[in-house]
């Protein structure tokens, strides 16, 4: 298969889909790389490494698409790339249709065959291409709130951590998944007071093991979530429903309960956010305020540490890729069910639940 790769034009995302190591393991198969030159330059890979692999640098965009049967990226294609795209051609990225309907037309009308690495789910219920990406944004969830805490930024001039003889600051977790747990991971490390919510007895009680008397842990529901919020100095949205755009666990009318200059970090913004008045951002403008609570919506934050983020990145995706490359798409999800939980779009159809339940289409499962 020729296996194309893309430099990412999103607003300030660093990463890249493959790095030479993970190209050359490609190569070594027989497959041909092409990659589009610069594509590694954020993540710190010149175009002399990918041909040392053994891949062909292209500078022409529109040759790498024309030739490709698959695409790699990692983030969802801009409009400004819809034209690019070839009928039956594979992308293999982050997708969250379940944001965008625009893009998933586009995919349906092209008859593009999506392979969405959030959706990938194997037989255990994990989620392996997003673990990696879901862990370093919520690491990334409090070191940026803990910044934009700062009166400079707005916020309330909060230290989480404390000193002796002052306050902790405060920290409500919504989600206690991937994201929440590593968010909990760091706050606690910071000495932050902790609140971390979720559905799931199960997992409450996990974290409770974990993290003892560190955090407090709540059951999920509208009153701990106003009680909660209302006394966070920061909050973050990390909750996810696989395909599916976010719940809107904070509206509009929570934030005037919440403290003036208090910080909401919505890492749920890929699939919509979990907060009523979440609007992407960029990490050059980062942040907006709305009823003196500073919005932190940056919808690709991994890639700010692009170098750590594609390393974890490929180090998962590669095996799946791989097994597309070699056996194609249909042989492929018909051997894997996780690659088939994967498939999105598929000769102009929805195939994934979720996301045809978002837009109120019908999800027709693909037949191989």
């Amino acid at each position: 298969m020729t296996v194309g790769l893309i430099k990412e034009i999103k607003s300030e995302e660093y990463r890249v889909g493959l790095t030479p190591a993970s190209a050359s393991e490609y190569v070594s198969k027989g497959h041909t790389v092409l990659v589009e030159s610069g594509a590694g330059k954020g993540s710190g890979f010149d175009d002399e490494e990918y041909r040392k692999t053994g891949c062909i640098v292209v500078a022409d965009k529109k040759h790498i698409f024309d030739d490709a049967q698959m695409i790699v990226k990692v983030k969802e294609p801009l409009p400004e790339e819809y034209d690019y795209f070839h009928e039956d051609q594979i992308l293999y990225t982050y997708l969250h249709l379940a944001a965008s309907r625009e893009l998933t037309d586009f995919l349906l009308e092209r008859r593009v065959t999506g392979m969405a690495y959030e959706t990938v789910k194997e037989s255990d219920g994990s989620l392996p291409l997003l673990k990696p990406m879901s862990e370093i944004a919520g690491r990334l969830s409090v070191q940026e709130g803990a910044k934009y805490l700062e009166r400079s930024f707005g916020g309330r001039g909060v230290l989480l951590g404390g000193v002796p003889g002052i306050p902790r600051g405060k920290i409500t977790i919504l989600g206690g998944g991937v994201v929440g747990t590593n968010a909990c991971k760091i706050a606690v490390g910071m000495g932050a007071e902790v609140t971390i919510i979720d559905l799931s007895s199960k997992r409450l009680t996990y974290l409770d093991d974990i993290f003892g008397s560190a955090i407090t842990t709540l059951y999920s529901n509208d009153v701990n979530i106003e009680m909660s919020i209302r006394e966070a100095d920061l909050v973050i949205g990390a909750v996810l429903i696989p395909g599916a755009a976010a719940p809107k666990l904070v509206r509009r009318e929570h934030l005037s309960m919440m403290k003036d200059g208090a910080v909401l970090v919505d890492v749920a913004v890929d699939q919509g956010g979990c907060c009523e008045t979440t609007k992407p951002t960029t990490h050059s403008s980062p942040t907006f305020i709305i009823d003196d609570v500073v919005h932190y919506c940056v919808a690709n934050m991994p890639g700010v540490v692009a170098l750590s983020s594609t390393v974890a990145l490929t180090s998962v995706t590669n095996r799946y890729g791989l097994a597309i490359a070699e056996y194609g798409v249909e042989k492929a999800a018909a051997q894997s069910s996780a690659i088939e939980g994967g498939l999105n779009t598929y000769q102009g159809n929805i195939t994934n639940q979720a996301v045809a339940e978002s837009f109120g289409l019908p999800c027709i499962a693909a037949t191989f």
